[in-house]
């Protein structure tokens, strides 16, 4: 098997977080300058390790394997939130980048084709996913036309000040590529509390987000009787106490819906508000539950017309993200790689945070394994993860993608 060098993983996972070092975290912003010259950086270190390296003309930074194929891609991004923790996505990037470099250095794997890579803009400064959507061949116009950044900067002039116009976009080759394996922080305390050191992605959870508008009757917060009032703001939390109950009754352990916005209007404390809005998400990895929690809140939304003085009404804000399956066979390897060097330390989990691979996964085979954050932190500066678990996640890839791409060879 070959063996990772644990010391140059930690420096290089270093090195990296020195590209928008900030305190203990990391402020790396898809196609800011520090993110330019993180991608650079990456680019010369994957020449080093004997791959062929480009920044492609969305910013991927792509290594490929001198030797032709079947090939394993390894990926994912290094770019972070606007409070971003060290290791996120960069994680499962430089491990790519030692898996190669340990490949080379066995006697017994040094021929396989292992490719890695670096999407863009995972995080969604700009557009969510969009150098693996690009990738995988799915139209990125119109995000180039009319995304812009926080500053109202457009995706398509970041690209030309980044000096990425007009280069060629790396495109998924079906002949080479035969998986896909993404590593990543677990981004949650589901390892830590139950005192694994390894997480075998089972499905990928699907998204749901929606804006509910409550609509009464403007009026003076000290002259307007408490029984005549229209109030949306208190109708709005009534909704939130009903919603929650009926949402417990679908949901199992892993089901997850949050109200991350209040607006209330006007926002003042002598006047009732005339009308409120709430921002709300939920995730799961069963499709049947996520349509019959949206079903539910249809529900919930006539019965409260239909009673009350205050009017809801509900609307999509995304589109669905739907849950993706890891495939089965490459879950069964990772499985045997984390049993054999953690045995009894792993589980099978499902992720609740979207990931490149939920992208890739419709076009070729796709799987991710997960190693613990501490305190179940992540987009945050305190991120962070144990070195001992960064290098025993290191090595159990690498098992995991010599036997892969073994098995592609026979």
């Amino acid at each position: 098997m070959p063996k990772i060098n644990g010391k140059r993983l930690i420096q290089d996972l270093e090195r990296l977080r020195s590209f928008g070092a900030t305190g203990t975290g990391v402020v790396r912003l898809a196609l800011s300058p520090v993110d330019m010259d993180a991608r650079g950086w990456l680019a010369q270190r994957m020449e080093e390790a004997g791959l062929s390296a480009t920044i492609d003309g969305v910013g991927n930074v792509f290594g490929q394997s001198r030797h032709p194929g079947p090939a394993l891609l390894i990926g994912s991004h290094t770019d972070t939130q606007p409070t971003g923790g060290w290791l996120d996505g960069a994680l499962g990037v430089i491990y790519g980048l030692e898996i190669a470099r340990a490949l080379a250095e066995c006697e017994s794997t040094r021929h396989l084709a292992l490719d890695v890579a670096s999407w863009m803009d995972e995080e969604g400064s700009f557009s969510g996913f969009l150098g693996s959507r690009s990738f995988v061949g799915a139209s990125v116009d119109d995000a180039l036309d009319h995304a812009r950044n926080r500053d109202g900067l457009l995706l398509r002039d970041a690209i030309a000040q980044a000096g990425l116009a007009g280069r060629p976009r790396v495109q998924l080759d079906k002949t080479r590529h035969r998986a896909y394996l993404e590593p990543h922080i677990e981004q949650g305390g589901r390892l830590e509390a139950h005192g694994k050191s390894i997480g075998v992605v089972t499905t990928i959870v699907g998204i749901r987000e929606l804006r509910l508008r409550f609509t009464g009757q403007r009026n003076h917060a000290g002259t307007t009787p408490m029984s005549i009032r229209r109030d949306a703001g208190a109708a709005l939390v009534a909704f939130i106490g009903r919603m929650d109950e009926e949402f417990r009754q679908l949901a199992d352990a892993d089901t997850v819906w949050t109200v991350g916005r209040i607006d209330l209007d006007p926002g003042s404390f002598s006047i009732v508000p005339g009308s409120a809005d709430l921002s709300l998400q939920f995730r799961d990895a069963s499709l049947a539950r996520l349509h019959a929690m949206k079903a539910a809140l249809a529900s919930l939304v006539r019965d409260f017309n239909a009673k009350e003085k205050v009017k809801v009404e509900f609307l999509d804000t995304e589109p669905p993200e739907d849950p993706v399956t890891m495939d089965a066979a490459l879950q069964a390897q990772l499985a045997e790689a984390a049993e054999a060097l953690a045995p009894g330390r792993w589980e099978a989990m499902p992720s609740g945070a979207s990931h490149d691979a939920q992208v890739l996964a419709p076009h070729l085979p796709a799987c991710m394994m997960f190693v613990p954050s501490i305190g179940g932190v992540s987009h945050d500066f305190i991120e962070d993860t144990s070195e001992a678990d960064l290098v025993l996640g290191c090595e159990v890839a690498a098992r995991a993608a010599a036997d892969i791409l073994r098995g592609m060879a026979r």
